[in-house]
């Protein structure tokens, strides 16, 4: 029996890189996952790796609160209540402080901070007592990386929304913490990067991290089933690092 059975899960961005990784994790420790993202051929594809009978894809965009009150809705028709919320998707560009717009800065925000607000406010209805709920935060808030500013200060804030809740919601039983990945080898680096500069970031990226190489997907899914269970029962608003130790060494 898995550290989750009968518990039911959400992970944002769940068909993909460390959604649908975590995703896998989650129903194989015994939940019910409950993903949501934007491409449908990707979320039938992410419902196939990891199993129909774990797994539920309500297509949408966290930017629409419309599309998280559908998929919402399908977590309550399950009937379960909800245990496990990974606030994960986001999104990323460069820009260097001239460079910024208003559409750069938009997007980034709606998404990681707007997205991820309405992820957790709309889940609280549904979060059943000793649910956990993990915010996916990023090293890049604690880092001056060049170009970068907007996407770091989204995550700070992610980080600073795991202190504010974990307080709110004590009181409930639920406990709110982040994770801070490293750099993790996904289809993202690809599409950050482009196509033809992805394998020497890649090389980059790896070398710079005291561990020498890249996360895998896998290793911070590890972290996120590690908080969802009742392992970390002792672990409130806390930001724990996922990264080869490039933000500790």
């Amino acid at each position: 029996m898995g550290q989750l059975e009968g518990r039911t899960a959400v992970v944002t961005g769940g068909h993909t890189g460390i959604g649908l990784a975590t995703s896998v994790r989650l129903a194989a420790e015994g939940a019910h996952v409950f993903i949501t993202g934007r491409r449908q051929a990707e979320m039938d594809a992410a419902v196939r790796t990891i199993g129909p009978e774990r797994a539920t894809a309500v297509a949408g965009d966290i930017t629409n609160p419309a599309d998280l009150d559908r998929l919402y809705d399908a977590v309550r028709d399950r009937g379960r209540g909800l245990d496990v919320v990974f606030a994960n998707a986001a999104t990323a560009s460069f820009a260097p402080l001239e460079q910024i717009t208003e559409e750069q800065l938009d997007q980034i925000f709606g998404v990681n901070v707007r997205g991820t607000v309405f992820t957790v406010q709309k889940a609280l209805p549904l979060l059943n007592e000793g649910a956990s709920v993990i915010l996916n935060a990023s090293t890049a808030a604690d880092r001056g990386t060049e170009a970068f500013s907007v996407y770091a200060a989204s995550k700070a804030a992610v980080r600073s929304f795991a202190r504010g809740w974990a307080n709110e919601l004590k009181g409930r039983g639920i406990r709110v913490n982040a994770i801070s990945p490293g750099p993790i080898d996904t289809t993202g680096i690809t599409e950050l990067f482009g196509e033809e500069d992805a394998p020497a970031a890649r090389t980059n990226l790896g070398g710079a991290t005291p561990i020498g190489r890249m996360g895998r997907p896998e290793e911070v899914a590890a972290l996120v089933a590690f908080l969802a269970s009742d392992q970390s029962s002792y672990i409130l608003g806390a930001n724990l690092f996922v990264d080869g130790g490039a933000n500790q060494v």
